[in-house]
């Protein structure tokens, strides 16, 4: 186990911390006598992952642990349908593996940088009609609690932690193992269509229930979106060219893209007529894939994010208030809104818990000033009861959030159980948890 004392940053620059002390453990035993050190110096415990939350969930002047040694599939269970993987491991390795064996996650989020215990922690999702978040589809969690022993999970084994712990914040322990379901590898084809804002928000639902995966983009300042569907193919592959992949997805989806919001910031005036031409540069596509390379893209633009979770049925409304916020504001928006669904999980803290979902994304470029915009943003989503995602900006404190989680109690006195001396703890649990 390496231990070094050093700054560490998010990918996104905002958030920075300079621990006492950074261990990159080589194993589960490892980490759980890292941790029985901190809490025998009086150092508060964090794990990091690569970076990828906006919040300061995994902040620390404590001990701060490190994933790049915590990597690699320990396991396939062909017979379960589980893989078992160490919980620094990034999403895409656990792709690119799965492949290799012919299996695959049911449905992931849009990047394969994150690792798997960060994604999970903070409740990363895709879109889905029937399919729900990464951590709808963990079988079993490995946990190092605050005694610093190593607690196995599952429905059967420490069911209570288990069902808290999927999404868990970092605030139940570390997590050094994760076993997910897996299936065969199945073909997706992608439909990728551009479409005014006035159809795909009368047609949400009807597009939202009709295909597996759907997904829109809204470009602030336009009438224009752009829509993705995604849905299971008896094949064969059917890639995009090398060449069109490379102009969507690399010049015009970040080095264009990129070159555009950098001129926004310098000139914001600019924003509103270059989103009508942007908004209308990519074209339609369809292609056929392996799920991840479908799922998942490039994305190379770093930028702040503020995302909701809202009920289903009200997302057409706070997308429609948004908009006419935008326009009567002074606000520029160069990044488009993210619009995605889930269904219902049984997670306590998923965004999704006990009812199906719509996501809201609002995105700004960095270094431009983004709280007018996420704070106005924030006003129209907690109107509709909105749950703001564990890892991006929000302001929400206990107060509000145990109004809109209704598991939420249960949650905190298994935190109480299993941490009562905040050994996990830091100013963002703090702030959304309570005490």
């Amino acid at each position: 186990m390496t231990e070094t004392s050093s700054a560490w940053r998010n990918w996104a620059g905002n958030v920075v911390v300079r621990p006492a002390r950074t261990v990159a453990p080589n194993s589960a035993e490892e980490l759980a006598a890292a941790v029985r050190r901190a809490a025998a110096d009086g150092l508060r415990v964090k794990a990091v992952g690569t970076g990828h939350s906006f919040t300061a969930a995994a902040a620390t002047d404590g001990l701060l642990i490190r994933p790049e040694r915590l990597t690699g599939v320990r396991e396939i269970d062909r017979t379960a349908g589980t893989v078992t993987v160490a919980a620094g491991t990034p999403l895409k390795r656990l792709n690119e593996t799965l492949s290799a064996h012919g299996l695959s996650l049911t449905n992931m989020g849009d990047i394969t940088e994150q690792t798997v215990s960060g994604a999970i922690s903070t409740g990363t999702h895709g879109t889905g009609r029937d399919s729900a978040s990464i951590a709808a589809q963990i079988r079993g969690l490995e946990l190092v609690t605050a005694d610093g022993s190593v607690l196995a999970c599952s429905e059967k084994e420490n069911p209570e932690v288990f069902a808290a712990a999927r999404v868990g914040l970092g605030a139940l322990g570390v997590i050094t193992a994760v076993t997910f379901a897996v299936e065969p590898e199945f073909w997706l084809t992608a439909r990728e269509e551009p479409m005014p804002f006035d159809r795909v928000t009368a047609e949400f639902d009807q597009l939202a229930a009709e295909n597996e995966h759907f997904e829109f983009y809204w470009f602030p300042h336009t009438g224009n979106c752009n829509t993705k569907r995604n849905n299971r193919s008896p094949g064969p592959a059917a890639p995009p060219s090398p060449l069109s992949a490379w102009i969507e997805d690399e010049l015009l989806s970040n080095t264009l893209f990129r070159a555009l919001c950098a001129l926004g910031r310098t000139a914001p005036a600019t924003i509103p007529p270059v989103a009508k031409i942007s908004s209308r540069a990519l074209s339609a596509r369809t292609y056929t894939d392996i799920p991840y390379k479908v799922f998942t893209s490039p994305r190379r633009v770093r930028f702040l994010e503020m995302e909701y979770a809202l009920p289903r049925e009200a997302a057409v409304a706070a997308l429609r208030e948004l908009r006419a916020m935008i326009e009567r504001s002074r606000l520029r928006i160069s990044f488009p809104v993210e619009v995605r669904t889930a269904p219902a999980d049984d997670i306590p803290l998923s965004t999704a818990a006990g009812r199906d979902t719509a996501y809201l994304a609002m995105h700004q470029y960095r270094g431009t000033s983004h709280h007018a915009y996420f704070s106005a943003a924030e006003q129209i989503m907690t109107a509709h009861g909105g749950r703001p995602h564990w890892g991006k900006l929000h302001s929400r404190d206990a107060g509000y959030l145990a109004g809109v989680y209704p598991r939420f109690d249960e949650f905190r006195a298994l935190r109480d159980r299993l941490d009562p001396q905040r050994l996990f703890g830091n100013d963002y649990l703090r702030r959304v948890l309570g005490a």
